[in-house]
């Protein structure tokens, strides 16, 4: 897997909870998860044997080799904080991101109106699907080509409740329009873990992505 690290202008957050601390998890209390019957995995309760030693380590996630995959790191041009994660092949896209979520809390439940309301005071199209992980939304933007041409963008967007952590996977592309696309995006989200941490996290906040040793730098 190709580890590239690019710059992009701050994503919107529109559409996501409003930050309230949960409460602090004593380490040595922090209770085992159950192992659910496909990922993403808690860190705590990821499969025996899973993780091995050419998965990449990024400190929040971590993802198993994607032949074919670039792995593109999202950097927020302020912060200098890395945004997203993006995982890129000709056909489309899945970009990934963790947040910190209250335990025993459904966060994704929470944050789909939102979502979907962001999206429709912008001008674009949602529809709602239900897939693997439960609720999904599909949604629809018009946007200009390279060459400003106008075209629709579709995405399709899935949420994971994990323990005090929800992933938010997007997809983009044939991915994102054609089910027998998705299933080989669908398996890679599968096998994504997520390292929550047990610090106090406001509810909502982004879950620290760090880079790892190998990425090289690429500018738009």
């Amino acid at each position: 897997m190709v580890v590239k690290f690019r710059r992009k202008s701050t994503p919107s957050h529109r559409g996501e909870p409003s930050a309230s601390v949960d409460e602090r998890l004593v380490p040595e209390e922090r209770p085992v998860p159950a192992a659910p019957e496909i990922g993403p995995f808690d860190i705590d309760s990821a499969p025996e044997g899973l993780i091995t030693g050419d998965w990449v380590d990024l400190g929040s996630m971590m993802l198993a080799p994607a032949p074919g995959k670039e792995l593109r790191l999202q950097v927020d041009e302020k912060s200098g904080q890395i945004a997203a994660v993006m995982l890129t092949a000709e056909d489309g896209a899945m970009e990934l991101r963790a947040f910190a979520a209250p335990r025993n809390g459904d966060l994704w439940t929470e944050s789909l109106p939102m979502l979907r309301q962001d999206v429709q005071q912008r001008g674009g199209a949602t529809a709602d699907l239900e897939g693997p992980w439960g609720a999904e939304l599909i949604t629809q933007m018009k946007v200009k080509l390279p060459d400003g041409q106008p075209a629709v963008q579709q995405t399709r967007i899935i949420g994971v409740n994990g323990p005090r952590w929800m992933l938010r996977a997007t997809m983009l592309g044939r991915p994102a329009m054609e089910p027998s696309a998705g299933k080989e995006w669908e398996k890679l989200l599968e096998q994504v873990v997520v390292r929550r941490g047990t610090e106090a996290k406001p509810k909502g906040e982004a879950l620290e992505v760090k880079l790892p040793p190998n990425a090289r730098r690429v500018e738009k």
